[in-house]
């Protein structure tokens, strides 16, 4: 939260608003001087596990801001382990967390999208210390693959936590929902990440797109057959 705070401060693109709750997600006026969705242009989840406590009209409210009202919205990490028993939302997102299989490790990563302004920076084959998602009701098919683990480096002997048999792994991804712009990554999930330059690089340039600062594409394309930025 402070790094997304920092980036927009230092910039001077966006002005940051940190809640820990979920009062702001709605239309409705909230007195007080309180903003509410109408106030903002995206909305970051940052690994916010678990489900959120929010009512049937703030659901609808937030769904519309980015579906209808064409406003961003960026997912962090846990933001896929996130509203299990809402299926919209995972719909928006692209789908569920489905175990970690090899934990927090060297991940070796792919970049599909080498023109994507979040991946751009990436060279097309690199490793990165952290903790690599498993997605489930997930598709390629849905979604704009940006980065994904190299499945012929990953090590499968005696892993029941795989259940992907496609082997199909995506680290990062973009897509449209309604008229919003959706970007998710599982990168970020240890304190470390959030210092490296390349992982703020990727979320800075994520929250511009969203915004609608820069242009990437969200169509989709089917999963490469050899190892390389396609």
């Amino acid at each position: 939260m402070a790094a997304v705070f920092k980036m927009g401060q230092e910039s001077g693109l966006w002005d940051t608003t940190l809640r820990t709750d979920t009062e702001l997600l709605t239309n409705k006026d909230l007195g007080r001087n309180s903003k509410n969705l109408k106030y903002f242009d995206v909305l970051i989840f940052a690994s916010t596990t678990g489900e959120l406590d929010m009512d049937q009209s703030q659901k609808q409210d937030m769904l519309a801001f980015i579906k209808d009202d064409g406003k961003g919205f960026v997912g962090i990490h846990a933001a896929l382990d996130t509203n299990y028993t809402w299926p919209e939302y995972g719909e928006m997102i692209g789908g569920w967390f489905d175990q970690h299989p090899w934990g927090t490790f060297n991940a070796p990563i792919i970049t599909e999208a080498p023109n994507f302004p979040a991946v751009r920076h990436f060279p097309g084959a690199f490793t990165k210390y952290d903790e690599i998602y498993q997605p489930k009701e997930w598709s390629r098919d849905k979604v704009n693959v940006l980065l994904r683990l190299d499945a012929s480096k990953l090590d499968y002997s005696n892993n029941p936590r795989i259940h992907r048999t496609d082997r199909d792994f995506p680290v990062a991804w973009s897509k449209m929902y309604g008229r919003g712009r959706v970007f998710y990554s599982t990168l970020g999930h240890t304190e470390e990440s959030w210092s490296d330059p390349d992982v703020q690089k990727m979320y800075f340039e994520a929250i511009k797109w969203a915004m609608g600062m820069t242009e990437g594409s969200t169509i989709t394309h089917a999963q490469p057959t050899s190892s390389g930025s396609r």
